[in-house]
């Protein structure tokens, strides 16, 4: 008769799957610490389980499906860290700074119709006495503006 030797058997598997439950535990904190995307996928490439595994453990599969939730509200572009982020008195001052901007080009665009405005008066008046301006050796006969 054959010794009995289910216990070795038995402690074997249960060394087994302590092993692999902390290859799949350390995985998972490498992946979370390095900020990679976490997926049962790519947690299981990473531990070297199957995923059929790590859907069948509760506790791993639980902290897989939280650290993915985590994730998915990042924004997929990447954020600017803090220290090279804009103050609130810096975006102030650019705002204070396109401001005056924009009112110097208003005042510069009034000023510039304006002059356009007496040029295209002069020139009909002009069109009109018959003393049109000489462009090119003709006189201009085109009247600009309202008839």
């Amino acid at each position: 008769m054959r010794a009995d030797n289910t216990h070795l058997i038995t402690a074997a598997a249960a060394r087994r799957a302590a092993a692999t439950r902390q290859h799949a535990t350390r995985a998972l904190r490498r992946m979370d610490a390095a900020g990679a995307a976490i997926t049962f996928e790519t947690v299981a490439r990473e531990a070297k389980v199957s995923r059929s595994w790590l859907y069948n453990q509760p506790d791993i599969r639980s902290e897989i499906e939280r650290l993915r939730a985590r994730h998915r509200t990042v924004p997929a572009a990447r954020q600017v860290p803090d220290r090279q982020r804009a103050s609130d008195a810096s975006i102030l001052r650019r705002l204070e700074a396109a401001t005056a901007r924009n009112q110097r080009l208003e005042a510069e665009n009034r000023e510039l119709r304006e002059a356009l405005a007496l040029a295209l008066g002069e020139r009909r008046v002009a069109d009109v006495r018959g003393t049109g301006v000489s462009t090119r050796g003709r006189t201009s006969t085109t009247v600009i503006g309202p008839c």
